[in-house]
């Protein structure tokens, strides 16, 4: 009997925004894959050694091999290019100049300035402490997504300018990052983005599309075995 495993496999949790960033590139590229689940705090010693920053997600190529460093790759923007790479249709990365530099600076913003306003001052101190059992700190997550976050929504709306994507014509991993770290406070708030009608319609879109549905749609049904509703936070 063949084997039916995809070589891909996703060690980590589908509550990371990282983990969705890499199953939508995956399910953009039509690549097959599977996430293993890997508990971040407590790690194993097998995915310390292949996680030098012990977070989430590493990679693993089955084809290159099925245990050990050798076929591992860390951090979500290193997995998705390797993807990018070894299946290039359709390409997720501009091949105009500026629009590829566009495209990884909107990846970077969203992966650290995005991620860590959303994750650290909005999800944190809400999902974790409900997993906790512990009260959320509502009044810190409203601080974050006022001081924090709206700044940076502005910076997206203006970049976006009104255009279906960041980044050239077409989809591409700037447009697939921001979608998944703005899906991180939807799981825990009510994302109203009246106020950056660029960003609200290309939320929408990307939403609609299976690379960016299906990964939330198992990061909700995760949380909302603790958190049923949403927070008015905003």
């Amino acid at each position: 009997m063949s084997d039916s495993r995809p070589d891909l496999v996703i060690y980590g949790s589908p509550i990371s925004p990282f983990v969705r960033k890499v199953a939508g590139v995956c399910i953009a590229k039509g690549v097959g894959y599977e996430i293993e689940a890997v508990n971040v705090f407590d790690p194993p010693a097998w995915f310390r050694a292949i996680s030098p920053m012990k977070r989430i997600p590493v990679l693993r190529d089955r084809s290159v091999a099925e245990e050990g460093v050798a076929g591992t790759i860390a951090d979500s923007s290193a997995i998705c290019a390797y993807i990018e790479k070894k299946h290039p249709a359709p390409a997720l990365y501009p091949d105009a100049p500026l629009a590829l530099g566009e495209a990884l600076f909107i990846e970077e913003y969203a992966d650290t300035a995005l991620a860590m306003a959303a994750g650290m001052g909005m999800f944190r101190p809400i999902f974790f402490a409900i997993a906790k059992g512990e009260a959320p700190a509502l009044d810190k997550a409203r601080e974050a997504w006022s001081a924090q976050v709206r700044p940076i929504l502005d910076v997206l709306e203006a970049r976006l300018a009104g255009r279906a994507f960041f980044a050239g014509e077409a989809l591409s991993i700037a447009d697939i990052t921001v979608a998944c770290v703005l899906g991180q406070i939807a799981l825990v708030a009510r994302l109203d983005l009246a106020p950056w009608p660029g960003l609200a319609a290309h939320y929408a879109a990307l939403q609609a599309l299976p690379a960016i549905a299906g990964p939330f749609e198992a990061a909700e049904k995760a949380v909302r075995q603790s958190l049923p509703t949403p927070f008015e936070l905003t």
